[in-house]
């Protein structure tokens, strides 16, 4: 298995997650290019030394033979950079090997990778598992094409599971978000309601913190909830965007689930009516307030 310095690695998306991961592939000693839509993200990339493509077309044929990091808002911004018009499987050759770190559609991710070398390989972790290179990655792709995004993967998570064939790793992502989305709602419940029975909610908080309803979302969120400190991180728009792919998944394998609805129509909510969606995904306390 290669090192990831004798790689060649073009990278697209330079937002919270894709410029640590982009720069934790350039400290290895990766042959690497990256690019980004908006022209800011990019110069940042620059100014610290990466080098910088202008187009779709220079990313790709750079990257051609190699790998392509995708780390993009969501399924139909893939779509779009891999395989709409100008695009980069345009101008890649059939080698290239392409890895999504977002979180993608499952049934989308199943179809991209009938079209080219895929790994879907989003990530768990945050902007700090980011930075720390701590992420926990969840793969799904063909074995050798898994293996030869191994070192790639390793370089930028701590945590590493293959989880099977295309759309597998998607699938696991969405099962995480599925657990975090709810977990945010019932934390931001459980603030509120000590507050409004008159107990102090840090305290409470600290109760809770090592007994058996201790979870970071409480330990990170909930402090952010006490604090109404609601600066994005995970923005809420997003979180949207992924129990909606959640839905999308349940309704194709036949999963019912009154308590999903109800967490969709919390997030719709809070980004759609109240338009909130900029906000840390901490901010769904702001209903219950």
């Amino acid at each position: 298995m290669p090192s990831v310095a004798q790689l060649t690695i073009g990278y697209a998306g330079l937002g919270n997650m894709g410029m640590p991961g982009a720069r934790h592939l350039f400290c290895a000693g990766a042959n690497l290019k990256v690019w980004n839509r908006s022209e800011g993200p990019a110069i940042e990339a620059q100014n610290a030394g990466l080098t910088r493509a202008d187009s779709l077309k220079e990313l790709a044929e750079h990257a051609t033979g190699g790998i392509v990091c995708l780390n993009l808002a969501n399924t139909q911004a893939v779509e779009s950079v891999v395989f709409g018009p100008g695009g980069l499987a345009q101008f890649c050759s059939p080698e290239t090997l392409f890895i999504d770190f977002g979180t993608s559609s499952v049934l989308s991710t199943k179809e991209f990778a009938k079209q080219r070398r895929w790994v879907d390989a989003p990530v768990s972790g945050g902007q700090l598992g980011a930075q720390a290179a701590s992420l926990s990655i969840m793969a799904g792709g063909d074995p050798e094409n898994f293996q030869h995004a191994l070192p790639v993967l390793e370089t930028v998570g701590k945590r590493i599971t293959h989880l099977g064939p295309p759309g597998s790793g998607q699938v696991a992502k969405l099962a995480n978000q599925l657990i975090v989305a709810q977990t945010i709602d019932a934390v931001a419940q459980a603030i509120r309601l000590a507050e409004l029975a008159g107990v102090d909610p840090k305290l409470l908080r600290d109760a809770l913190l090592g007994g058996f309803a201790e979870s970071r979302i409480l330990q990170l969120h909930g402090d952010r909830m006490i604090r109404r400190d609601f600066q994005p991180g995970g923005r809420s728009e997003l979180q949207l965007k992924d129990v909606r792919l959640i839905c999308e998944l349940a309704q194709s394998v036949g999963l019912k689930s009154d308590t999903l609805d109800h967490c969709r129509n919390q997030w719709e909510l809070l980004v759609d009516q109240l338009g909130l969606g900029q906000l840390d995904h901490s901010g769904l306390f702001k209903l219950y307030e």
